[in-house]
């Protein structure tokens, strides 16, 4: 037995496997990852198509934030948040450079979830009595009881069967043109996902916020008609309640622009962010909100923190990594590799019957994988999670073979390559997807009705 053999053994025995049952899990053991590609204990090499959780934006071994963090670990890597040091500082200057304008008090957590927990807190104070937040079925907003309450995936239900959510929380139809909730077609909908919010803010009453990820993230990659999130920004504002913009995944130029919103024009009163904050190489999380909301905890208490909020050597790795992103745009390769990366997911489309939409938008896609394109028939439905064997997970299963790792969920495949990928390493990803999704063609049923892009038909309203 290898020691990779050994530790693998140690792992299997004494930790949790997340979002799984235990019995059977075996992890692919990982020893090292460097640009785009990680490496085995047997020194294969996989090319990282995800972003490892939709995070590794800049990729692996990045040496400006590697060498950031251990600057920080030599100085001082811990002091209580009550303290003020200089990371908190220089984190706070770097990313005032970035934000939408008007978002300037911050709350630094470590994670993404976390970023949500101290939004809820938020706004529930600044907003009392008003309580009730509006989040949507396909969403995701992390793993704690806040940020699992807001979730509109399966997650969720088993959350609510061990009690571990929180009141309050109502869900809207999404803006998911493949699939729309009302049956209608764009633009004749007339986004009709966006006016039923209105409706669900008068009927419910004590409404104070409605939650959005302004391109879903796990749950899709569903990308918003142009009109829809300028809509719910309206909306809000007539109806006096918060907008927040969960850019934990979207955010981070991962759809172009730094942020998600700014595709559209809207700034929201609150957003939250993590993963592509510090590029995934440490944990960090933010939660930035307007100066009319830190304004109103000049005299009331902020009744949140923790031991490791404001933690400096999280909160090291934000400039370098804010440095990184300016400078890699500014080259132009991730503007055009997203062009290119479109018209590639496009071609694997048109030749595999078994992908029913191919959207999104950047470095931010999903193939979604059906049984039957005519129909739209799922090899996989949302109650399927974590109790069968998925299409998706078979694909990704066979991918990772070809040295191709690329995320699944029950209905699509992740494809989000980090900022820093090349046209060639495109083409080295496709060809082995390409050769994986033949699984998934063997057991679908033909048609000759071809893929539908619910992407392309608002593509030029962006």
């Amino acid at each position: 037995m290898t020691k990779a053999e050994e530790k693998f053994e140690t792992l299997a025995k004494h930790i949790y496997g997340t979002w799984r049952a235990q019995k059977g899990w075996k992890p692919l053991f990982i020893t090292d990852a460097e640009g785009v590609y990680m490496y085995d204990g047997n020194g294969k090499r996989y090319l990282d198509f995800s972003s490892q959780l939709m995070c590794s934006n800049l990729g692996h071994k990045n040496k400006a934030i590697i060498e950031a963090i251990v600057k920080q670990a030599e100085k001082m890597p811990y002091i209580a948040p009550a303290f003020a040091q200089e990371a908190t500082a220089n984190a706070v200057e770097a990313l005032l450079t970035v934000m939408p304008a008007g978002l300037d008090k911050f709350f630094f957590s470590t994670s993404g979830t976390e970023a949500n927990e101290a939004a809820l807190k938020i706004l529930r104070q600044y907003m009392a009595p008003s309580y009730k937040v509006i989040s949507r079925y396909h969403s995701y907003h992390g793993a704690t009881a806040a940020g699992v309450s807001f979730t509109g995936d399966p997650r969720r239900w088993y959350a609510e069967r061990a009690r571990c959510t929180v009141e309050g929380v109502r869900f809207a139809p999404d803006a998911y043109c493949y699939r729309c909730p009302f049956g209608l077609n764009y633009p004749d909908c007339k986004i009709q996902c966006a006016e039923y919010v209105d409706y669900m803010i008068k009927e419910e009453g004590n409404v104070a916020a409605v939650l959005v990820e302004p391109v879903v993230g796990t749950n899709g990659r569903i990308v918003p008609p142009p009109e829809y999130l300028p809509r719910v920004r309206k909306i809000c504002d007539e109806n006096g309640v918060l907008l927040i913009a969960d850019e934990v995944m979207s955010g981070w130029y991962r759809t172009g622009p730094v942020w998600a919103v700014q595709n559209w024009n809207v700034i929201p009163d609150i957003l939250t962010t993590a993963k592509g904050c510090t590029g995934a190489y440490t944990p960090a999380g933010v939660t930035v909100t307007t100066r009319k909301i830190a304004d109103y905890f000049e005299e009331e208490t902020l009744v949140h923190g923790h031991t490791y909020s404001f933690h400096p050597l999280a909160l090291s790795a934000i400039p370098p990594a804010v440095a990184e992103y300016k400078k890699l745009m500014a080259t132009g390769l991730p503007q055009r590799v997203s062009k290119y990366l479109e018209k590639r997911l496009y071609e694997l489309e048109e030749s595999h019957e078994c992908i029913g939409d191919a959207r999104g938008i950047g470095h931010f896609w999903a193939l979604e994988i059906v049984k039957n394109r005519k129909t739209k028939e799922p090899f996989n439905t949302k109650a399927d999670k974590f109790r069968k064997v998925l299409m998706t997970d078979k694909i990704a299963a066979e991918a990772l073979k070809l040295g191709l790792y690329v995320g699944s969920w029950y209905d699509t495949l992740i494809i989000a390559p980090p900022l820093i990928i090349t046209e060639e390493q495109i083409d080295e990803g496709i060809e082995r997807l390409d050769k994986a999704l033949e699984i998934a063609d063997q057991e679908v049923v033909h048609t000759d009705t071809p893929g539908v892009r619910s992407t392309e038909a608002f593509n030029k309203g962006r």
